[in-house]
């Protein structure tokens, strides 16, 4: 049995927000200090893309702030030792999410190379999780079930878990991805490893 304290997070995230995926990376680095008991409260940032992908540019920024903001990231996910692929365009997360919801009742240890696929797949290697194959591809590199995989995307329960934890997020006053609550304290965006571990300590 371990010594380590346990920590309770919940995190509102999504898997194309490349912000969410830096913030996974830094809470891991956590887990050496603390038992980590994490509600990854997924979310749809952007509903309104299609599921075939659209140009990053539809988004609405402008082409220097998209440059700069590519930076930024960049450097962040290095920092992390990652190499993010070129951020071209979105995509429709609605089937990730609804399948990583449907996998956490495999427990941890079939989730997490879940989790972290999702974002590889999309951030690092480009591809598209809208995309069913994709996802049915990572579904079974991950080891879910199949039977899984075909209740996510017609079972109402995985699509109401979404839609309580938007209500939750609502709620909560969490208004951009990441959003890490750690007892009562509410950190917002990709915080870094201290503010993680400052936040945990005084739990």
């Amino acid at each position: 049995m371990s010594d380590k304290p346990t920590l309770k997070v919940a995190v509102i995230s999504d898997y194309i927000c490349p912000f969410c995926y830096i913030g996974y990376l830094r809470l891991e680095k956590l887990r050496p200090h603390f038992e980590l008991a994490v509600n990854w409260a997924l979310v749809e940032i952007h509903p309104e893309s299609p599921t075939e992908g659209k140009p990053i540019e539809g988004l609405g920024y402008s082409t220097d702030r998209l440059k700069r903001m590519q930076g930024d990231l960049g450097e962040l996910a290095r920092a992390e030792g990652v190499e993010l692929a070129p951020h071209t365009f979105t995509t429709n997360s609605r089937k990730a999410l609804l399948l990583a919801e449907a996998s956490k009742q495999h427990g941890a240890d079939i989730f997490y190379p879940l989790h972290q696929r999702l974002f590889e797949s999309f951030l690092v290697e480009g591809h598209n999780i809208g995309d069913t194959r994709v996802l049915e591809t990572l579904a079974n590199e991950c080891g879910v079930p199949a039977e899984t995989v075909e209740k996510a995307w017609v079972d109402s329960a995985y699509e109401q878990r979404l839609q309580q934890n938007m209500a939750a997020a609502v709620k909560n006053g969490a208004t951009s991805t990441p959003t890490f609550f750690i007892g009562d304290q509410q950190l917002n965006g990709a915080v870094s490893v201290d503010a993680l571990m400052a936040a945990a300590k005084k739990e």
